[in-house]
């Protein structure tokens, strides 16, 4: 729940502050966050499937 309150308190201080700042610095900072998660995305993918992998033979290959 306190989780939750957390959340909820800084969704509101991002909102405030995307509404004072120009339209171009927000889709700016948009894109730079989109691109962010895009590159962790494709790096889960890619590179977190080969480390379960590792991981369940280094236990004697049960998966």
């Amino acid at each position: 729940m306190l989780f939750l309150v957390g959340a909820l308190l800084v969704l509101g201080v991002v909102l405030g502050v995307v509404a004072h700042v120009p339209a171009p610095v927000s889709v700016v900072a948009g894109l730079a966050i989109a691109l962010w998660l895009a590159l962790f995305a494709a790096r889960e993918h890619f590179f977190g499937h080969r480390r379960a992998g590792r991981l369940d033979r280094d236990r004697g290959g049960v998966r």
